[in-house]
């Protein structure tokens, strides 16, 4: 893959592409705190696509978003869109992992002209909330904000260090040290030693992320917004699931798709870094097939 910037709206976007202009377009979205690279592995088995997987706002080489701005899924979707139009494309077809998965699930069913199928890695939808955690959430959202400023990030001594933490996981699950160091490698800039600390590396991306959300949709709504996605949808889970979308929610949620279907796949969260070779076979034409 190769490296790319384009100007948008809410900033400058990096990110990796490969394949030819002129094949089916695909914009792949990446998972929180990740960055272009967690599509390495698998873009070496991908063939008859132009795929573009850009740093989304706030990760890897993009810019961060303005002070006062919000990394919310809404947000998400419009910055999706901005790099859409920058690359000049009207329609495109998706690939998501976790938090990217999320992103393209709100995209194909708000922008259903513009999305002409999906692939979901582990997700689909949005993380819920119950109701009655929405004030709590709120007030728990807005004093860590207001707490964030003055926060000195973690500085790493070495790249093995940081790939060493990064294989424990940000979302709870262990990922492979291979793939850990793409992340890495991508995710990194070099810090000088100061009067605030000793030199090394520490995390590009922007430590709003970090952040509580603000608000998160109901169960129902989530469903609601499942049951809008109108493309062919192939969502690719791993087995066994994750935590924080456990059975029988995650089949239940891929059940409503109106042009869906499930692939379960032995493997960890990172599945699509860890056995790439295993996910394209399930991804298969789909991504290159014409529309229905």
């Amino acid at each position: 893959m190769r490296e790319f910037v384009l100007d948008t709206p809410l900033g400058r976007i990096a990110g990796l592409r490969a394949g030819e202009a002129g094949a089916p377009p695909v914009l792949a979205l990446h998972g929180w705190l990740d960055n272009a690279a967690s599509f390495l592995p698998l873009a070496a088995h991908l063939r008859g696509i132009e795929l573009v997987a850009p740093d989304l706002p706030g990760h890897g080489r993009s810019a961060h978003l303005p002070p006062g701005a919000d990394y919310s899924f809404a947000a998400a979707v419009n910055a999706v869109l901005d790099i859409a139009d920058a690359l000049g494309w009207e329609r495109f077809a998706l690939l998501g992992h976790s938090m990217g998965a999320g992103i393209a699930s709100l995209l194909a069913a708000g922008c259903p002209q513009r999305v002409r199928r999906l692939v979901a890695i582990e997700a689909l939808g949005a993380l819920a909330e119950a109701p009655e955690r929405t004030a709590s959430r709120l007030r728990e959202a807005v004093a860590s904000a207001r707490a964030l400023p003055g926060k000195r990030l973690r500085v790493f001594p070495d790249l093995a260090s940081a790939v060493l933490a990064r294989t424990r996981g940000v979302t709870g699950s262990a990922l492979d040290p291979a793939a850990a160091r793409l992340l890495v490698e991508r995710g990194l800039v070099p810090v000088r030693a100061g009067d605030d600390g000793p030199g090394g590396y520490a995390w590009s991306s922007d430590p709003r992320l970090t952040l509580p959300s603000l608000q998160r949709m109901t169960e129902p709504q989530v469903r609601d917004l499942v049951r809008a996605i109108a493309c062919p949808t192939r969502v690719i889970h791993a087995t066994p699931a994750q935590p924080y979308l456990p059975e029988p929610l995650r089949s239940e949620r891929a059940a409503l798709l109106p042009r869906g279907e499930l692939v379960l796949l032995p493997g960890g969260h990172h599945l699509h870094m860890e056995r790439p070779a295993a996910v394209a076979v399930a991804i298969g034409d789909f991504l290159t097939a014409g529309d229905d």
